[in-house]
């Protein structure tokens, strides 16, 4: 009943939705609960050590045999540069300060995929493991493929989707403008060349031969018919699933989701020093939202670590980093299993099919 099978078939899944991986909102329980209702549930790796990932995908294990995602960044670590911190830390100090915080911040770290991250997929050997900015190297990746995962990541321009299939992607998350949290780009830092989803998913089914997947600014059923209608034969959502009950997400960001200011989101670097969507709050109106102060991915969140614990005990959300992408208001309230299901029965119904399945 869909018009194009290639990513359900591909994937194992029923439906064509995939639950973004959202760092620090999904566990467990949200991976489940998609994949029970038929869609891909997606764990986000990239924040987490060993042992959660391992507690997480246990608990994963015990509840669905349905297919699962785990996500991974794939960005190169930087060389510490003690000037441009110290220029960073004296850019924020006069926050410090109004808080009363001392100056001294932890270091701030995510670690890419590695020998122990791979060691993982081949232990629990999910069915998908998809990618944020690129690639792991070529002998890890061929590690990944021979545990039996399909491979996936994401591209923001045409040139990044022909570069993942020419390194064999099973599909391309073409990722729009629209999306919340971190932009997947890798072969540029210019956020200049990023462009909207109407225009790059059309652009990157017409340049690849694999299937392609929708990513941002999509939480309706109309977005997932219209991607469907532009190439994709699936969709990523992010911002709608963080308003489920399942999403481990703060007082204070859920307020935000939930008011006017979701209408205005930015890419801003300050937070991670990667450009990243949320929506706008003290700190990147009077800081950013793009700085060449902020130090290398992932360094820059050290610094503001301090800032938003303080703020946020203060019940200020100035520091936080509000991720969000630009359909928020579009989003309703409900389980993430129902939520699924219903996206995909009304996607359905305006693309002429009669149910979700």
């Amino acid at each position: 009943m869909w018009p194009d099978r290639r990513a359900i078939d591909l994937l194992g899944v029923e439906l064509p939705i995939i639950q973004a991986p959202m760092a620090g909102p999904v566990f467990a329980p949200m991976v489940i609960a998609v994949a029970e209702a038929g869609g891909l549930g997606s764990l986000p790796c990239a924040t987490m050590d060993a042992a959660q990932v391992r507690a997480e995908l246990t608990a994963i294990r015990e509840r669905t045999a349905k297919p699962i995602n785990l996500n991974f960044f794939c960005h190169t670590p930087p060389d510490f540069d003690a000037a441009r911190e110290a220029r960073w830390r004296a850019r924020l100090k006069h926050y410090y300060d109004e808080l009363g915080l001392p100056p001294d911040a932890p270091a701030s770290n995510r670690t890419p995929f590695d020998e122990g991250a791979c060691a993982l997929v081949e232990e629990f050997r999910p069915e998908v493991v998809s990618f944020h900015f690129g690639l792991p190297e070529p002998r890890l990746l061929d590690r990944v493929r021979a545990a039996g995962a399909k491979i996936l990541s994401s591209a923001t321009t045409v040139k990044e989707a022909r570069w993942l299939e020419e390194r064999g992607c099973d599909a391309i998350i073409a990722q729009g403008n629209e999306a919340g949290g971190h932009r997947g780009m890798f072969l540029s830092d210019d956020i200049a060349t990023q462009v909207g989803t109407f225009s790059l998913v059309p652009q990157v089914a017409d340049a690849v031969k694999v299937p392609v997947i929708a990513a941002g600014g999509i939480s309706d059923a109309r977005g997932i018919a219209a991607a469907f209608a532009l190439g994709a034969c699936a969709v990523q959502i992010g911002t709608a699933y963080l308003f489920t009950p399942e999403a481990r997400v703060t007082p204070l960001h859920r307020a935000a989701l939930r008011g006017e200011r979701a209408e205005e989101t930015a890419l801003t670097n300050i937070f991670t020093g990667r450009p990243a969507r949320g929506m706008v709050n003290r700190v990147m109106r009077e800081v950013g939202p793009m700085t060449d102060d902020a130090p290398a991915f992932p360094l820059a969140g050290g610094a503001l670590t301090p800032l938003r614990a303080a703020s946020e005990k203060a019940g200020s959300d100035d520091f936080m980093s509000l991720w969000a992408g630009q359909s928020a208001r579009l989003c309703r309230e409900m389980p993430a299993a129902e939520l699924t299901r219903t996206l995909a029965a009304e996607a359905l119904a305006l693309m002429g099919g009669s149910n979700g399945r």
